[in-house]
């Protein structure tokens, strides 16, 4: 009965990411498949670093989907000075004016709220940038040994921008684990710059519909870890991870050639739990090794550490995954 139950749901919820889509092409030319990726990030609960050049609507894309959503967002321009308390929120010296007597009373940062958009997250330090990793792995702050919990939905949705290095400070490697999806956002074709042109220098913009709120959301969540995957499934999805990583059995020539670390075992939860909402965002209530494949880029891309013979030879990660998907 339970399992009927939820295969409605998937119709139901297949049919409200269509309307997503639709309420985003209002605002956003083009970008089917980066649009279609944040959709599914959110639903399984995950975090996404958006690479891409300055002025293709980062910005706009992540705060129209938390307008259509109805979740709370708030954007933090990541800047040298930048401190972990701007983001986290600190403790102020306050007087009770009933009896005079002052406490310290805390306020909180930009990170409670349901989306952060950490633009160019690349140019503050590691530590500030260390200040978002226990909200995007714990659900919590913790402040001056105090620990508040961050409310859910939380999504951390950071940009990069790939072309201007001066200044910047490269993302560890065990930040990069905390995104589910690294999106790669490119420049859009002919037709789609003319359509942006033509919109955005108009006196006239489209109002956008609500789709969603917060705990529609949360049941989504709860009915993706509830699609089913069959051993098979699983069973392919970590063969496939286990191939990044060189010196492995039965692996392939190019990655003992070119990759320096593979990546980890969250990568195979991720890709599977990555699977499971794109299953559900296409109506169905069963994953199929097609989800592993279409999502093993944004997955794997951040999460494979390539040597200096693959930068002298201009080999990146994406090609790699390419064939690592044909050998696997």
């Amino acid at each position: 009965m339970d399992q009927v139950k939820d295969s409605d749901l998937v119709v139901e919820i297949a049919h409200q990411s269509a309307r997503i889509s639709k309420e985003l092409s209002k605002r956003i030319v083009g970008q089917k498949e980066v649009v279609e990726q944040l959709i599914i990030s959110l639903f399984a609960g995950g975090h996404c670093l958006l690479v891409g050049v300055p002025g293709l609507a980062k910005t706009m894309l992540i705060s129209t989907l938390a307008d259509i959503l109805a979740l709370s967002f708030n954007r933090i321009q990541f800047t040298p000075d930048l401190m972990p308390s701007d983001i986290t929120g600190t403790d102020i010296l306050d007087e009770d004016p009933t009896t005079a007597r002052r406490i310290f009373r805390f306020i909180k940062g930009p990170v409670f709220h349901h989306i952060i958009l950490a633009d160019e997250i690349n140019r503050t330090p590691p530590k500030t940038q260390a200040a978002l990793l226990q909200s995007m792995q714990e659900y919590t702050v913790t402040a001056s040994g105090r620990t508040y919990q961050v409310e859910r939905p939380f999504h951390v949705f950071a940009t990069q921008n790939p072309i201007e290095q001066e200044g910047t400070y490269p993302l560890p490697e065990a930040q990069l684990d905390r995104f589910m999806f690294m999106v790669m956002i490119d420049y859009p074709d002919h037709n789609e710059e003319v359509e942006i042109v033509r919109s955005t220098t108009g006196d006239y913009q489209e109002s956008l519909k609500k789709v969603m709120d917060p705990e529609k959301l949360l049941q989504i969540y709860r009915l993706v870890s509830r699609v089913p995957v069959s051993g098979n499934v699983i069973e392919y999805a970590v063969k496939l991870v286990r191939a990044t990583r060189p010196s492995q059995e039965n692996n392939i020539e190019l990655v003992n050639q070119y990759i320096k670390y593979g990546a980890g075992p969250r990568a195979s939860q991720y890709l599977i739990l990555a699977s499971k909402a794109r299953a559900v965002l296409k109506g169905r209530f069963t994953v199929a090794e097609e989800d592993i494949k279409a999502l093993a880029h944004p997955v794997l891309r951040h999460r494979i550490i390539t040597n200096f013979r693959a930068g002298a030879e201009s080999i990146n990660t994406d090609s790699l995954v390419d064939k690592i998907i044909e050998e696997t």
